[in-house]
């Protein structure tokens, strides 16, 4: 597997160390907790996505959504014991687990629901007023300040001239 040094990045740039930790982040491949549970990341909306797991098997209780900074993290541990000698096969997963999603810069969760046996988890992305575009509308002419401005300056020049 390949690695990459990051370390020149953080000698030589200031503030990117978020995104040598997220490019880190998505060389580290665990391949059994990465299959567990399977997941979908689909766009709902413009600004609006929805993750689905199946997560089969746990309740609301064995659940655990929490967001600390710019990470979702979705932890499930089973509760139930003693059931284990009740079946002859069990096929069904329900091991404990971790899955952690990257969110991008003004994406917030703003609910989530578990039905049927599986989670969605609703996420928007809210972007400030001050980073959406805007128009500007077009006037014609230059500004009279400027002008004026212009004039006054050209006109200070045909007087030394003439002195």
């Amino acid at each position: 597997m390949l690695s990459y040094d990051f370390s020149p990045l953080y000698r030589t740039a200031v503030g990117f160390d978020r995104l040598a930790r997220l490019a880190e982040a998505a060389t580290r491949h665990d391949s059994a907790a990465a299959s567990y549970p399977p997941y979908n990341i689909e766009k709902a909306g413009e600004n609006a996505y929805r993750i689905t797991l199946a997560v089969a098997g746990f309740s609301e209780s064995d659940l655990e959504i929490e967001v600390k900074e710019s990470t979702l993290t979705i932890t499930g541990k089973r509760t139930d014991a003693g059931t284990a000698d009740a079946f002859l096969y069990k096929g069904i997963a329900g091991r404990d687990f971790v899955r952690r999603f990257e969110l991008a810069d003004h994406v917030k969760v703003t609910g989530a629901n578990l039905d049927n046996g599986l989670l969605t988890v609703d996420l928007v992305r809210e972007i400030p007023e001050a980073m959406k575009p805007r128009t500007i509308e077009i006037k014609p002419g230059a500004p009279a300040g400027i002008v004026d401005k212009a004039k006054t300056l050209l006109g200070k020049g045909a007087e030394k001239k003439a002195a």
